[in-house]
């Protein structure tokens, strides 16, 4: 295979797409299987984030994190005006949170903590007791029913305090996000197994740094996004280091980070080099320098970056080197690969390509990756297109990763389909299907995979969708104070996977028969 990001063996595949614009339905096989065994060391969870779910935004001495502020000065940041303040009401709800886990049967369930209600002045000066009780019975009434804790440092909701002082952009944020995680460690490790340094660092940092998707929404593309990057991947290794040397001797978990991973497949064979370009510039970047042979990042974005600032006149790449001491922390930093993949884009780059991204004169990550993408029509099933169906593009990331990354372990931290509600999710259900087949595909060519995760256990507040778009196995109403949640169609069968360890593509549950779990 080759290596820093020119092209390598995952894009040797045969292209699918001529035939998968038109009828996805049989690409990669996945209409072919009636039933199939999952493996029985396979883990099987649900998913969620503190932001989205917990509410009692400023109760018990939480202090406001970087969506309670802004929201609350942008009322309508979501595109239906709402926030987070109640959300699911799970700090409130954890009880009931942690049973249909139970009706699910799961194997794990992945939550976040909220910094700011853990550490209201963002530091560990002054520790919160009423947030560590709250994750502390959460993690307790978790374990009592046998499922593990799988628990996330970081999931957007940087203090507002810190996010004053630079957030992301402040090359402190690494020993600020070390003392963090250390403390956590120090409260939570005797029982914690499973632990994520940050979730979905692209999100963060082109989202939140480049562009205005998400809060802070600097909009600065080129340039803070690039500071955000290198500081991310250093503060994760540094909690990453802390929990190997100080912890992990006696506490004997894992610890990983959760990349976002959109596959790129060339639109056909003249556009190969575009389609890596933009999986390395969308996720090779984050992955690269802690799971590639030698570390760094990848070769084609150093080049390209460094070229595009040299033509605007800069003195240096706008992309901030990386030494070779910090090279080093940061390779190898973390126990598993953490993949979050919802979907799958066509990628190209032609004349007017070219054209376009030359009338950039400033920075601009985009025109420094330098392709166009799309979603053909035909991939979308349901109302959204939050969630486009193409499920062998599953099968090509865990190819790639298999691949290119020498088969470290995959634990799929997040995967699901977005609907506009309703309980009969039929969408929803071909779906999950359709991902889980391709799954089960990419370990029967070998892919090393432990866990999967549907995301999400129930409605949430989803950042600029506020409540438009749902994810839930159970759907949650939030017309009534008290939050009620009722299982849709996709749990019961999502449950009926993990009781059988059985994948039955035909399987049609009884949903008048209440989702129940049995007694311990």
């Amino acid at each position: 295979m080759v290596m820093d990001g020119h092209i390598n063996a995952a894009f040797n595949l045969p292209i699918t797409v001529a035939f998968c614009l038109t009828l996805v339905v049989v690409c990669g096989g996945y209409s072919r299987h009636g039933s199939r065994r999952l493996p029985d060391d396979l883990l099987l969870g649900a998913a969620t984030a503190s932001y989205q779910i917990e509410g009692a935004w400023d109760a018990d001495g939480k202090s406001e994190n970087i969506f309670d502020y802004a929201i609350h000065n942008q009322p309508c940041y979501a595109i239906d005006c709402s926030n987070g303040d109640v959300a699911a009401n799970s700090y409130y709800l954890y009880k009931r949170d942690v049973e249909m886990l139970r009706e699910l049967g799961v194997n794990f369930y992945r939550f976040s903590l909220s910094w700011t209600r853990l550490f209201p002045t963002s530091f560990t000066d002054k520790i919160n007791k009423a947030g560590v009780e709250y994750y502390n019975n959460l993690i307790d009434e978790l374990l009592k029913n046998n499922i593990q804790p799988v628990v996330t440092l970081f999931h957007w909701d940087m203090p507002q305090k810190l996010q004053q002082l630079g957030g992301w952009l402040n090359n402190n944020i690494v020993d600020w996000f070390g003392d963090y995680a250390e403390a956590v460690f120090v409260l939570f490790g005797d029982r914690v197994k499973y632990w994520i340094t940050v979730n979905e660092p692209f999100q963060i940092c082109e989202f939140g740094y480049g562009n205005a998707i998400l809060i802070p929404a600097l909009n600065l593309t080129g340039e803070a996004d690039y500071i955000c990057t290198k500081n991310l991947l250093l503060a994760h290794a540094r909690a990453y280091h802390v929990y190997d040397e100080l912890f992990r001797p006696k506490q004997d978990g894992i610890i990983f980070i959760t990349i976002s991973t959109e596959w790129f497949e060339p639109a056909d064979n003249s556009n190969i080099e575009a389609a890596n370009d933009a999986n390395q510039f969308w996720w090779g970047i984050y992955a690269h320098p802690i799971f590639s042979k030698h570390g760094d990042y990848p070769r084609i974005i150093k080049e390209r970056v460094a070229l595009k600032s040299r033509v605007q006149g800069l003195p240096r790449s706008r992309l901030p080197e990386l030494s070779p001491d910090e090279i080093k922390y940061i390779h190898g930093s973390s126990d598993l690969f953490g993949l979050n993949h919802y979907s799958s884009a066509i990628a190209y780059r032609n004349a007017s390509t070219y054209y376009y991204y030359s009338s950039f004169t400033g920075p601009s990550h985009d025109a420094d990756a330098g392709y166009m993408s799309y979603k053909p029509p035909e991939w979308k099933i349901g109302e959204s297109d939050r969630t486009m169906y193409a499920p062998w593009g599953f099968s090509k990331i865990l190819a790639y990763i298999r691949n290119v990354y020498n088969n470290v372990p995959v634990f799929i931290t997040e995967n699901g389909f977005a609907s506009h509600g309703g309980l009969v999710d039929d969408d929803r259900v071909t779906y999950y299907r359709g991902y889980i087949s391709a799954m089960l595909d990419a370990i029967d060519e070998g892919s090393y995979i432990i866990g999967y995760t549907a995301w999400s256990l129930m409605d949430n507040f989803e950042w600029w969708n506020g409540y438009r778009e749902n994810y839930g196995l159970y759907e949650v109403d939030f017309n009534d104070t008290s939050r009620p949640r009722t299982p849709r169609k996709s749990a019961y069968v999502y449950k009926e996977i993990i009781r059988t360890r059985t994948l039955d593509m035909n399987y049609e549950p009884d949903m008048s028969i209440p989702l129940t779990f049995d007694l311990l």
